[in-house]
């Protein structure tokens, strides 16, 4: 009978630890910094938004444009501020800038668009084209590449071409020049993240 009543009360316990371990799972928090299967769908989310703009631009023959919003006298983009050659606050003024900006402003994402290039002792160079800040650990990546040639010509603030083509040798552009008749091949990067 006694060991009826140990064997009993051993499976009220084990029962009763079950009860409590259930019970204190369903009363753990999950925080925004919690892995979930949410955050990992906001992720994809945000990087299809990339994919998507990116996409966007190059189709509507925004992109290239884009990168070619150069300022040849100052040797920075144009409209940028605080001494950069890149933009720090907020797009640019030009479609890509539009895209980005309806894409990921308007919900709350921050972003950072980088141009990435071989210059001419073949090493990998990144420069910055907007930069918002210092990515967070779940920040996605999306990108789109482009070639620039030779008689490419740079973009006044307005938009339009100008006479400067990127093969002379005067100009003073960020990407450098490969020495063939393509002047480069740029990856545009976009790398968001949630605030």
């Amino acid at each position: 009978m006694r060991a009826q009543a140990h064997t009993l009360e051993a499976i009220v316990s084990g029962m009763l630890l079950l009860a409590s371990l259930v019970f204190a799972l369903q009363m753990t928090a999950v925080t925004p910094l919690s892995a979930s299967t949410s955050s990992q769908h906001i992720e994809n989310q945000q990087q299809a938004i990339g994919h998507g703009v990116l996409a966007s631009a190059a189709a509507e023959d925004a992109l290239k444009p884009a990168v070619l919003y150069w300022d040849n006298s100052t040797a920075q983009f144009h409209n940028t501020t605080g001494g950069r050659e890149y933009y720090t606050n907020g797009p640019p003024d030009n479609r890509f800038g539009g895209l980005l900006e309806r894409a990921f402003d308007q919900r709350g994402i921050a972003y950072n668009v980088y141009l990435r290039f071989q210059n001419t002792q073949e090493r990998t160079v990144t420069t910055r084209y907007i930069y918002s800040g210092e990515p967070s650990d779940n920040a996605v990546r999306a990108s789109h590449t482009i070639t620039l040639m030779d008689d490419d010509h740079l973009r006044d603030a307005d938009g339009t071409r100008n006479s400067t083509q990127l093969g002379d040798p005067t100009t003073d552009y960020t990407v450098s020049d490969t020495g063939t008749n393509v002047y480069n091949t740029v990856s545009v990067e976009v790398v968001a993240w949630r605030i």
